[in-house]
């Protein structure tokens, strides 16, 4: 454990010592470097120093050897040079409390989250829609939320949209207009993400982010590994998915102000794709979280290749930096160096922009802020080794701490509970039922006024094949009749007595 007394972390050794101060760890971190040249062994030992002060951890595995933190490490010529050039004392090998996670359910739990909890802006992003499409899906959400219908996986949304274009004029008075065009948009749109296999994110039970938040025996914080192999080769639904799990972390956990250490650490490995051909409107969001979730005791470490792949409005959030070696081959590398090392509180010992060139594998530099907040100059040092294993896990291994863990029972199966599709299936086959029953009633009193059509026209029929003798009867009853109408009303007016 790479810990001194007063609490601070020991995360690289230069000229002197560079501790990390866990108090002013949710001012967040960058981790960057061209590949092969440490970042990872970066990554492994802080979230390891994170673990050993009780700091529950998340971690995107983008490569798959993150899952060798359940294992112990092992003596190899690289270590042992670290521990003896830096001078750690009682250094010793061990496994880490570590979670797997795995959307795709075959390395970790299954994660899953509902189309309402994702909401319509990060689905919007995921599905490719336009400004004026994401306003469309916008509504059908507040229609959802309005009426009560559970949108919980993509059956559940495609059946809604589909709802809300069969009866945009309903609807348009109280939302806003909805277009034919923007619903084909979506719903093709969904279509391709089912295509893509999306669907399996969607679903019960949904991930809970609270699960993240355990300790073992020793009181050490648990490692939540997220396996992204796979997933990441969809670079638009790994990013989405990572930021729907940094924002439902902001809306679960209340403000917490300075702390001594932080509550959770996130670490967004391939930082540069939550960025790539974002919008600014969903650019301008992750700002605010990130700005605004250090007041909720949550550190961010962005890791990726370089500190021009991270916006200026999220870098200027960056408290803790740790650098590794950049290559300058091309005019845009070059540029991107000169960036790189204008960022760091300088040191009047060395060029920063040449040394970023020189940097061995291992070896950073590193500014990190002190007690009072601000940068420390920058200082040129070797990272520490880390103490579990620097491989991927065994699958036998994987399998054990999965089957072994508390959550296995509860995200195991998959449930498919009542909701929106089932809900307007049920309103669809009642609206059938009705219509059926109106258009049978209307079938039988078209059926009676035809009937009695035709009994009136049998009736003028009779009339008109009457026979003289008939006709003369009928003339005689008639008279009768008028005369005997003629008498009663004499009589009734006293004139009885006068009679033809």
């Amino acid at each position: 454990m790479y810990v001194k007394e007063e609490g601070k972390i020991w995360l690289a050794t230069g000229t002197e010592k560079v501790w990390l101060d866990p108090g002013m760890a949710n001012r967040h971190g960058l981790i960057a470097g061209a590949t092969g040249t440490g970042k990872t062994v970066t990554l492994k030992v802080i979230a390891e120093s994170f673990s050993d002060l009780g700091v529950p951890t998340f971690i995107a595995d983008v490569k798959g050897d993150l899952s060798g933190m359940c294992e112990p490490g092992e003596e190899n010529k690289h270590i042992r040079r670290s521990i003896d050039t830096m001078g750690i004392e009682n250094f010793d090998y061990c496994a880490y409390p570590v979670r797997f996670f795995d959307v795709y359910g075959r390395n970790g739990h299954p994660v899953r989250t509902t189309v309402s909890e994702m909401g319509p802006e990060l689905l919007g992003r995921l599905l490719g829609l336009s400004e004026v499409q994401i306003g469309v899906l916008r509504i059908v959400f507040r229609i959802a939320d309005d009426r009560g219908l559970l949108l919980l996986d993509l059956k559940d949304l495609r059946s809604l949209v589909q709802h809300v274009g069969d009866n945009a004029n309903v609807y348009k008075l109280q939302y806003g207009n909805v277009t034919g065009q923007s619903v084909g948009a979506i719903q093709r749109a969904l279509l391709t993400l089912e295509d893509e296999g999306g669907d399996v994110f969607f679903g019960e039970p949904a991930l809970e982010i609270s699960d993240w938040f355990d300790w073992d025996e020793q009181g050490r914080g648990v490692m939540n590994i997220l396996e992204c192999k796979e997933l990441f080769l969809h670079p638009l639904l790994y990013s989405t998915f990572l930021l729907w799990m940094l924002s439902e972390l902001y809306e679960i956990l209340p403000e917490a102000g300075d702390l001594d250490k932080p509550k959770i650490a996130f670490f967004f490995d391939e930082a540069h794709l939550l960025f790539d051909d974002a919008p600014k409107a969903l650019l301008d969001k992750v700002e605010q979280v990130v700005r605004l979730i250090r007041s909720k005791g949550v550190s961010v470490w962005f890791i990726s290749q370089n500190p021009s792949d991270v916006p200026e409005t999220v870098l200027s959030q960056i408290g803790n930096r740790v650098q590794h070696a950049l290559r300058a081959y091309t005019p845009n590398e070059q540029k991107a160096l000169r960036y790189a090392a204008r960022s760091f509180r300088q040191n009047p010992d060395f060029d920063t922009e040449r040394t970023l060139q020189e940097l061995a594998t291992g070896e950073a530099l590193v500014s990190v802020l002190d007690g009072d907040g601000v940068p420390t100059v920058v200082q040129r040092a070797g990272i520490l080794p880390p103490r579990s294993s620097m491989n991927a896990a065994d699958p036998s291994a994987i399998e054990d701490a999965i089957k072994s863990s508390p959550l296995c029972e509860k995200y195991s199966a998959a449930v498919d509970r009542e909701s929106a599709y089932e809900m307007l299936v049920a309103i669809r086959e009642k609206e059938d039922e009705e219509r059926k029953k109106k258009e049978e009633e209307a079938a039988a009193e078209k059926e009676r006024k035809e009937a009695e059509k035709a009994k009136e026209k049998e009736k003028k029929a009779r009339s008109r094949r009457q026979s003289p003798v008939e006709k003369a009867v009928n003339s005689a009853a008639t008279s009768i009749g008028r005369e005997l109408g003629r008498s009663i009303f004499r009589g009734i007016f006293g004139n009885i007595g006068r009679r033809k």
